[in-house]
């Protein structure tokens, strides 16, 4: 199979390169020594580098004619890496000056992790001189990840490339394996966020995105940022960067990338197909938290409506390879494509789940109207995520909702009653957490939950005001609130985690915002919160006894 720059080549050369790709040299050998000479030959006649891709069975899969000066090597889609260490296939590829491994040369074999890497040097008459060999590092040690060989002579080489090779790659697995056992994750990470805009921005969303990834039981590998002046289109990242986050996740045993920006269809193929790697982004990240933190019937009809939307775009095929034939009058041809008998599968459970969320909204005005005959109020605790809503849920109820110090820990919203001095009750409700840019669809799909604050006689704005980014987060919030319609409701600004400031600096917070400072795990501190709740829904000029 011939690839690369086969212009201005003659028929006889053309014959003499076929011939070459039907060759096959011991496994044993880098290259035989026949197929070394040949390779040479050709090379020095057309004053080409030229190459060839060997198999670890010894067959050679791809004969590369590039310029003087390298190679342009063809996509291996034939030996996709998968789980594997190294690709399955070495490179042997001529000099013209005898030179060593250039950094292409290097960058192509941590890029395409092949077995091996050697570069013959061609002497005046044609034949294999001096020849170069590169393999890759084992293990995740920071730094080059490729390794240059002493040259020598290719006539006196003495090479085992089938052992060399099986070593490598046992070495490989037992370093990654090393790697995992260390970190309880059932993966590792690289983040990446690429922006135009202010660096603290962009330092704060990275760190955001960090507890992103914790939450959804990913182990941060590395974290890269890069601020360009012009955002690539295809890849976001600049081709140097894109190398670069490739290199640093093989040495780091990172098998998925993270975008801390929203990627297209496109992008996020494109940036998949180069890097070989899981490549997902902030809103699939976040979609993917919460189908697992999702339990009830109606979470998880909105979590799937959420994803099957955000895939939906996403879905892409090969034309009319994947098309299937239909029979009967009209189903003459081609008939429907595949990926069209998908999307419309997606788009038909669309549909369905659709028509489910209306029927649990109509359940919810049910509700709304017994509440409303038996007369009690209803109070909502809304916040950012991890902002410690279902803890104060929990210690004002004495509930046993689940809690934990992670994003999104839950999705589910819980209802229970509080009751106040003078025999009056209120429903206190749990609502899931918001986030800055929470992605549209998840949006779309929370709304019947989000419904609830709908109801609610008063907004218990929960912030962690522990937090150094806290008031983004009230900014993000009142924003999402806004969205909702529900920027007119009453609204009560509690800071929560005041344990955890300075002596003196809750009070000053609090006396800056109009909050109420609350420690969701010390319920002594909740008799102001109980107050300023009392005398919103239950002013004091109206609770007089009139006698």
């Amino acid at each position: 199979m011939l690839h690369g720059n086969l212009n201005g080549l003659k028929p006889a050369d053309l014959r003499r390169l076929e011939r070459l790709s039907r060759r096959k040299v011991p496994a044993r050998e880098i290259i035989s020594a026949e197929a070394a000479r040949t390779l040479t030959s050709i090379s020095a006649d057309l004053n080409r580098q030229v190459g060839v891709f060997v198999e670890r069975s010894g067959r050679l899969s791809h004969v590369v004619v590039g310029t003087a000066r390298g190679l342009f090597l063809p996509e291996l889609k034939e030996y996709p890496l998968g789980n594997r260490m190294l690709r399955g296939v070495r490179l042997v590829h001529t000099h013209l000056k005898g030179e060593p491994l250039s950094r292409d040369d290097l960058t192509d074999l941590a890029l395409l992790r092949l077995d091996l890497l050697a570069a013959i040097g061609v002497d005046r008459d044609g034949l294999p001189g001096m020849i170069h060999l590169g393999s890759l590092k084992p293990g995740t040690r920071e730094g080059d990840v490729t390794e240059v060989h002493p040259p020598v002579d290719f006539h006196r080489l003495d090479f085992d490339a089938a052992a060399f090779i099986s070593a490598l790659e046992e070495e490989m697995g037992r370093a990654a394996a090393a790697v995992m056992k260390t970190h309880h994750a059932a993966e590792r990470a690289t983040l990446v966020s690429v922006s135009t805009g202010p660096r603290y921005a962009q330092e704060d969303s990275m760190d955001e995105l960090k507890e992103l990834a914790a939450s959804g039981d990913l182990a941060v590998a590395d974290t890269i940022m890069q601020r360009p002046s012009r955002i690539d289109p295809r890849h976001l990242l600049g081709r140097g960067k894109l190398e670069e986050l490739v290199i640093r996740s093989m040495q780091l045993g990172a098998t998925v990338i993270v975008f801390d920006q929203d990627l297209t269809p496109g992008q996020g193929k494109r940036i998949a197909e180069a890097t070989e790697l899981k490549v997902i982004d902030r809103s699939q990240l976040i979609l993917d938290i919460f189908a697992r933190r999702a339990h009830s019937r109606e979470g998880k009809v909105q979590v799937e409506l959420a994803q099957l939307k955000y895939r939906l775009p996403r879905l892409t095929g090969r034309g009319t390879a994947m098309s299937r034939l239909m029979g009967g009058i009209g189903g003459r041809g081609p008939g429907e494509m595949k990926l069209e008998i998908d999307r419309r599968r997606v788009r038909e459970r669309i549909a369905v789940l659709e028509k489910q969320l209306k029927a649990i909204s109509r359940s919810r005005r049910q509700r709304k109207a017994r509440r409303s005959r038996a007369g009690i109020p209803i109070v909502s605790i809304v916040g950012y995520t991890n902002a410690g809503k279902s803890t104060l849920l929990n210690a004002l109820t004495s509930s046993a909702t689940l809690t934990e110090s992670r994003m999104f820990a839950t999705l589910d919203t819980s209802s229970r009653r509080l009751r106040f001095p003078r025999e009056r009750d209120v429903i206190i409700t749990d609502t899931v957490g918001f986030i800055r840019d929470l992605p549209k669809d998840l949006f779309n799909a929370f709304k019947a939950t989000l419904e609830e604050m709908e109801d609610a006689d008063l907004l218990l704005h929960a912030v962690d005001a522990a937090n150094p980014r806290f008031e983004q987060h009230i900014a993000s919030v009142n924003s999402l609130l806004e969205k909702l319609g529900l920027d007119g409701k009453r609204r009560l600004l509690v800071f929560n985690k005041t344990d955890l400031l300075p002596r003196g600096l809750s009070t000053t917070l609090c006396r800056r915002f109009n909050a109420v400072p609350v420690c969701a795990l010390d319920a002594a501190t909740f008799t102001p919160l109980l107050g300023a709740i009392e005398e919103i829904l239950w002013p004091r000029r109206q609770s007089l006894d009139p006698s």
